[in-house]
């Protein structure tokens, strides 16, 4: 069980990571017209970008990284940065901001699980009696607020197919796989390393990011000059708001990121991965707050219930103390 101090800045890291991450929902809906595709690969380049002039700061550290280190940053941007975005985006635009969130908001309860299963003997394991309270505590605080915002949806557009939003729910559980897998994969390399640099690991996933997400714009560009043939190419390379879209992807990639990627380095290094993954609850409540402030509308009462509700469950979490690890330094594979 890590100490106070450790578990008091562990999830100061830990809201500030969810901070960041909100902002990654907000990007779809202010770009509708942009192709799912081109969101996620255009993010990660400006990442990628980003990374370039803080790898080059930070390139002593960087230098004490093994290929075996280099491969699973490649791994973890992957799945966790570009497979990831892509399903989120493509959730969000078609069954809007809330639904995706709200199914996204199940990552507290799924990682729990899976990290309680698997983890155990790293981090101590916490009785299923008294987690399941906490996780009982989000599910109904999810299930709140998704009833809310399907209601307003279909206020605001009674004609909107049903199966546009199955698509959307089922991309979303996508992105939820995705993840599920990174921070469990990426709290096991910061946990087995723990003398490493949280700034340098998030910088090294960016660098590896770079060439995957200039390869997918380049491949979309490609794409998309075929299409101009059917009449249905998008305005290449920036699009019809090239303003926007380039800030926009610029301060996701700086902010969301590589900032929100160092502040959860730095708070898998001071928590259980069962406590961290729960600690996700912040991106989802961030995500909702800025979906409102983009809407100019105030959340109704279901919706602070279900709010209340995610907050009591963490807090509940944070109270539940894990027995004594079987191994104190086993680190899965």
């Amino acid at each position: 069980m890590p100490r106070s101090p450790h578990l008091a800045y562990g999830t100061l890291f830990a809201l500030a990571a969810g901070l960041m991450w909100g902002l990654v929902f907000v990007a779809p809906l202010m770009l509708p017209q942009y192709p799912a595709a081109l969101l996620s690969v255009a993010r990660y380049l400006a990442f990628g970008l980003i990374a370039l002039p803080l790898a080059w700061l930070d390139r002593a550290r960087l230098a004490q990284l093994s290929r075996d280190d280099w491969i699973e940053a490649l791994k973890l941007s992957l799945v966790g940065n570009l497979l990831y975005y892509l399903c989120l985006a493509a959730a969000i635009q078609r069954a809007g901001g809330p639904l995706p969130t709200m199914i996204i908001g199940t990552l507290p309860v799924v990682i729990a699980i899976v990290s309680n299963v698997r983890d155990h003997k790293r981090d101590g394991r916490l009785r299923w009696a008294r987690l399941v309270p906490s996780l009982l505590l989000i599910a109904a605080g999810i299930g709140c607020v998704n009833q809310a915002e399907l209601a307003h949806l279909l206020r605001d557009d009674p004609n909107a197919g049903l199966s546009r939003y199955l698509v959307g729910a089922l991309l979303a559980v996508g992105a939820v796989a995705c993840w599920t897998w990174y921070p469990i994969r990426n709290a096991d390399w910061m946990r087995a390393h723990p003398d490493r640099s949280a700034s340098a690991w998030a910088t090294a996933q960016g660098l590896v990011t770079l060439a995957p997400a200039a390869l997918g714009f380049a491949a979309f560009w490609l794409w998309n000059a075929t299409a101009s043939d059917r009449g249905s190419a998008f305005e290449m390379p920036l699009g019809p708001t090239p303003a926007l879209f380039v800030s926009l992807m610029f301060a996701i990639g700086l902010l969301a990121s590589w900032l929100g990627t160092l502040c959860w380095n730095a708070a898998s290094q001071r928590l259980p991965t069962t406590l961290v993954g729960q600690l996700i609850v912040f991106e989802t409540l961030a995500a909702l707050a800025y979906a409102f402030m983009l809407r100019g509308q105030m959340p109704g009462a279901v919706t602070l219930l279900g709010v209340a509700l995610l907050v009591a469950g963490v807090v509940w979490a944070l109270r539940v103390k894990p027995s004594r690890p079987e191994v104190a330094d086993a680190v899965p594979h």
